[in-house]
C-alpha cells in the first residue's frame, strides 16, 4: 500500500511540472501579436537598425555585438560579462529589461505574464533565424 501511495505521489508530481512545462511553451502565433509592442524598434532585416537593434541572429549570438549599432554602455558591459542571448536570457531581460540591464536604452517596462514572454521568445526564434 505504501509503494502504491509513493508511485501516486510521483505520478501527480510528474504530472504537475509537465502542466508547468506547457504552459510556458511559447505558441509562435501568439507572440506575433505580443510583438506588436517591439516593432516599432526593432526590425528582423539584418543591418536594418531602428531604435532598437535588428533582432537577425539573436539567439545565440553576444550581447551587444551587431554591428553599426550604438549599444548602451551597460550593454556592452554585458557582453564584457559573456551575456549570450538565449530563451532563457531573452525570457530574463524581458520581464524587466531596466532591472535585468540598469540603464539600458530599451524604455519598455517589460512583459510580467511568463506566457507573453513564452509566445514571444517562440515568434522571435522562427523569425530571426539566419
Amino acid at each position: 500500500m505504501l509503494n502504491y501511495k509513493i508511485g501516486m505521489a510521483a505520478l501527480a508530481f510528474v504530472a504537475l511540472c509537465a502542466g508547468q512545462t506547457a504552459a510556458q511553451e511559447g505558441d509562435w502565433r501568439e507572440g506575433r501579436q505580443v510583438f506588436q509592442k517591439c516593432k516599432a524598434c526593432h526590425s528582423f532585416t539584418e543591418g536594418q537598425h531602428q531604435f532598437g537593434p535588428s533582432l537577425y541572429g539573436i539567439f545565440g549570438r553576444e550581447a551587444g555585438t551587431v554591428p553599426d549599432y550604438a549599444y548602451s554602455a551597460e550593454m556592452r558591459a554585458k557582453l564584457v560579462g559573456g551575456l549570450v542571448w538565449t530563451e532563457e536570457t531573452m525570457d530574463e531581460f524581458l520581464t524587466k529589461p531596466g532591472a535585468f540591464i540598469p540603464k539600458t536604452k530599451m524604455n519598455f517596462p517589460g512583459l510580467p505574464d511568463a506566457q507573453d514572454r513564452a509566445n514571444v521568445i517562440a515568434f522571435v526564434k522562427r523569425r530571426a533565424a539566419k
